[in-house]
């Protein structure tokens, strides 16, 4: 397994600079149009119809928290989750521009492999900043974003090395970076803030490009993945109210451009967890083997009913 790992990650690296080169020679990049990743090509084909069949329900049998984020990386699985000591408390009224106590905790991510057995646990954070939240693999490193758990707070970004485990700090942002994604092609690092009620873009130290406000009022992204082509995949939720005082959660997830933050395609996604929670409502993560589009959840955090669970559902490709 560890070859294959290591043969996948050197092949997905030789896809990157091969990218770059591409982006650097704008004769090469008229020859040669853009190509959507296969899993974005089968999940932009897809309806609110489309059927999901859950294949495997894999009990994680150690401490998982909260979970955030997924990257798939070869033969392994990077899940950030951040565990909580102290939950933040909110104040009566705002205190120095915040709406509650930042809290305590350590964020974490933990590496899998595809059995569900945990291989290795890298701690992140300093301080209150201790919130991991959406993350995604780039070729070379695994982008990880830690904030303190409150909106309008403040963010290290951290480039984690798949191979080594070593981690290092990108950048800092002065407000509460819920996940990002980098571009292959261009190298920016796309993110979202509390509840992705804003999107940014940023150089890959950290100099600001662009900040907007999100159009998609359906869903609080939860865990986005690069898609290929100038795009990337978002798994989200929203709370509802029942008529009968009750609440439900919306779960879905929706293609972006990049380039613009257009909604390209958008499915509901309407599977739920052994805890009752819609899958999309913590991480998840798109591949395709063949003719076959699977999806890697896990909804449910440590202590809920049955622990955490990565789920895997299942779709055939027309």
């Amino acid at each position: 397994m560890k070859r294959s790992w290591l043969v996948r990650a050197a092949a997905a690296i030789a896809s990157v600079a091969v990218a770059g080169a591409v982006v650097s020679t704008s004769s090469a990049t008229a020859r040669q149009p853009r190509r959507d990743d296969p899993a974005t090509v089968a999940f932009a084909a897809t309806t609110r119809s489309t059927s999901w069949t859950q294949v495997q329900k894999i009990a994680l049998r150690f401490p998982t928290y909260h979970p955030q984020g997924l990257a798939l990386v070869g033969d392994r699985i990077f899940l950030s989750t951040v565990e909580i000591l102290e939950a933040p408390v909110r104040y009566p009224a705002p205190v120095d521009g915040y709406d509650r106590t930042p809290g305590r905790g350590v964020g974490h991510v933990l590496v899998l492999d595809r059995q569900g057995t945990l291989l290795k646990d890298v701690t992140l954070g300093e301080g209150t900043v201790y919130h991991p939240g959406g993350i995604d693999f780039d070729g070379t490193s695994v982008w990880v974003p830690v904030a303190e758990y409150r909106p309008n707070s403040r963010a290290i970004v951290y480039r984690l090395d798949p191979r080594t485990y070593r981690a290092a700090e990108a950048f800092r942002v002065n407000d509460h970076v819920g996940g990002v994604v980098r571009d292959r092609e261009t190298g920016i690092v796309h993110g979202v803030s509390w509840g992705s009620r804003t999107l940014y873009a940023w150089s890959a130290n950290g100099r600001q490009l662009t900040r907007q406000a999100n159009e998609d009022h359906m869903l609080d992204y939860q865990d986005c993945d690069y898609a290929g082509a100038g795009k990337q995949i978002c798994g989200g939720v929203t709370g509802l109210a029942t008529a009968t005082g009750g609440s439900y959660e919306l779960g879905g997830i929706a293609l972006r451009d990049l380039s613009d933050n257009a909604i390209l395609h958008e499915i509901p996604f309407p599977k739920f967890s052994s805890a009752g929670h819609v899958v999309t409502r913590n991480p998840i993560a798109l591949e395709r083997t063949g003719s076959t589009l699977r999806m890697f959840t896990a909804p449910d955090d440590g202590e809920e009913v049955a622990g955490t669970e990565l789920i895997v559902f299942e779709s055939p490709v027309a």
